[in-house]
C-alpha cells in the first residue's frame, strides 16, 4: 500500500512540474499539418516540399508535412540534457502567457522587442512571445533575400508554431505555469495536469489517428469558416485563443477538493473536445493561408 501511495505521488509531481512548452502533441501537430496540406495550392505544395528536402537535422523521421510539424519540438529538445542552448533559446518562442487576472498581451510579448538589423529570426531572443515568432517568420519566408537555410526554419517554425498558439493553455496563463500546476482527472483518462490534457487527452478524445481525424475535421468545415476564420493575423489569434482558455478551460473548472485536484466533469470534457476541434481546424486553415501567400510568387 505504501508503494503505492509513493508511486502515486511521484506520478503527481511529475505532472505538476512537467515543462509547459509542448503544445498539442505529436497528434495535435500533425492533424493541423494534415488540414493545411489539404488546402496548400499546388504550386505552393511544390514549394513546401522542395524547403522541406533540405532539412538535414534527422529530428524527424522524414521531411513531410506530417513529420516537420513536430521538428521545432524536436529541435527545442535536442539539447535539454546537454548544454540547454537550443532549449533555452526557443522555449518560450512556443506560448504567450496572456495572465487571467491582467490580460496585456503586450506585456506578455515582452514589449514586442523586435530584432537587431541583419538578425535572423531563428537567432532572436530568447525573450520572445509566440505571436511575435509568427510575425517574424512569416515576414522571413516569401523573402527573396532570406538564405535559403533561414527560408527552411522559418517554414519549419510556421508548421509549428502557428499550431502552438490555437492551444487555449499556450495563451493564457492563471499564475500556474499555463495549466501544468493544476492538477486534475477525469473519467476514463489518466490522472495528469490541465496543460496535458488540453495538449493530448482531449484530442485523443477525437481519435487516435490523426489522417482520420483530420478528414473527419475537413468534412465539417464550410467556405463561410474558412473566410471568417482567414481574417485578422497572430495577435487576434492569440486573444481567440485566450477568450477560449478563461470561457472553457479555466471558468468551467469545478471547485478543487481537500487536496487541491479537479475532478472534471463528463460536460467540462464534452466542450473541451468541442473547442479542441474547433481550434485544430482554425489553426490548419490560417496556417495554409500564410503558406500560400508567402509562397505562391
Amino acid at each position: 500500500m505504501l508503494q503505492r501511495w509513493v508511486a502515486v505521488s511521484i506520478c503527481w509531481v511529475l505532472a505538476a512540474w512537467a515543462p509547459r512548452a509542448q503544445a498539442w502533441g505529436d497528434e495535435g501537430h500533425q492533424i493541423v499539418a494534415l488540414i493545411a496540406q489539404h488546402y496548400l495550392e499546388a504550386r505552393v505544395k511544390l514549394r513546401v516540399e522542395a524547403l522541406l528536402a533540405t532539412d538535414d537535422t534527422g529530428l524527424v523521421p522524414d521531411r513531410s508535412m506530417l513529420s516537420e510539424a513536430v521538428w521545432a519540438d524536436r529541435y527545442r529538445d535536442a539539447d535539454r540534457d546537454a548544454s540547454r542552448q537550443q532549449y533555452e533559446q526557443t522555449r518560450q518562442w512556443h506560448y504567450v502567457d496572456i495572465e487571467l487576472d491582467a490580460p496585456n498581451l503586450d506585456q506578455a510579448c515582452f514589449g514586442h522587442a523586435g530584432l537587431a538589423p541583419a538578425t535572423p529570426a531563428s537567432a532572436g531572443p530568447a525573450a520572445a512571445c509566440v505571436v511575435d515568432k509568427i510575425e517574424q517568420f512569416g515576414a522571413e519566408l516569401p523573402d527573396p533575400g532570406t538564405s535559403p537555410d533561414e527560408r527552411r526554419l522559418a517554414l519549419q517554425f510556421l508548421l509549428h508554431l502557428i499550431a502552438d498558439l490555437h492551444q487555449p493553455l499556450h495563451a493564457s496563463d492563471d499564475r500556474d505555469q499555463g495549466g501544468n500546476l493544476k492538477r486534475v482527472s477525469a473519467r476514463g483518462m489518466p490522472a495528469g495536469n490541465l496543460h496535458h490534457y488540453w495538449d493530448t487527452e482531449f484530442v485523443r478524445r477525437l481519435g487516435r489517428d490523426p489522417q482520420s481525424v483530420s478528414q473527419a475535421l475537413l468534412a465539417r468545415i464550410s467556405r463561410s469558416d474558412i473566410e471568417a476564420w482567414e481574417r485578422g493575423g497572430p495577435a487576434d489569434w492569440a486573444r481567440e485563443s485566450f477568450s477560449l482558455a478563461r470561457s472553457v478551460g479555466y471558468d468551467a473548472l469545478p471547485r478543487p477538493d481537500q487536496r487541491g485536484d479537479y475532478r472534471l466533469s463528463a460536460g467540462y470534457v464534452r466542450r473541451a473536445v468541442d473547442t479542441v476541434q474547433l481550434q485544430l481546424s482554425r489553426a490548419g486553415v490560417r496556417l495554409a493561408m500564410v503558406l500560400n501567400r508567402s509562397l505562391r510568387q
